[in-house]
């Protein structure tokens, strides 16, 4: 495994907006520019992902090294790689009992598209950000 491929990947549905949107923020605070993105649609899940996260595309998943979460879980540790302010709301939402969070996350999941809408097409990344986005 190289440097590149240890840092954590954060597969989403490739045609959610609010997906789209985290991505965006991540994009915007990542400033180590340490984690990648793969849409649950891409190669890159089909090779690295089990099939029920595949198929299951209201679930975020987040890979680091080895180690595989879904849902809040994965958000909570996406913004421990933030840093700054992001590390202590990961903390504070740490807290919350994992049942709980679960399900404020299932029903965002749930409204995602009526909320935010649904693009016809997978992101496409700006020149920039290429480097940072697998297929």
């Amino acid at each position: 495994m190289t440097d590149h491929d240890a840092n954590p990947i954060l597969f989403f549905d490739g045609v959610c907006g609010l997906c789209n949107r985290v991505v965006d923020f991540v994009l915007r605070n990542d400033h180590r520019g340490r984690v990648r993105f793969a849409p649950l649609q891409g190669s890159t899940a089909q090779s690295r992902l089990p099939a029920r996260d595949r198929d299951h595309l209201d679930t975020v998943v987040f890979i680091e090294g080895e180690r595989i979460t879904r849902r809040s879980t994965a958000v909570v540790r996406l913004l421990s790689h933030l840093g700054g302010i992001w590390t202590v709301l990961a903390w504070l939402l740490w807290l919350i009992p994992l049942p709980l969070r679960d399900v404020g996350y299932r029903l965002v999941s749930k409204l995602r598209y009526q909320l935010f809408g649904k693009k016809e097409t997978c992101r496409l990344p700006a020149p920039d950000e290429r480097a940072r986005f697998l297929d």
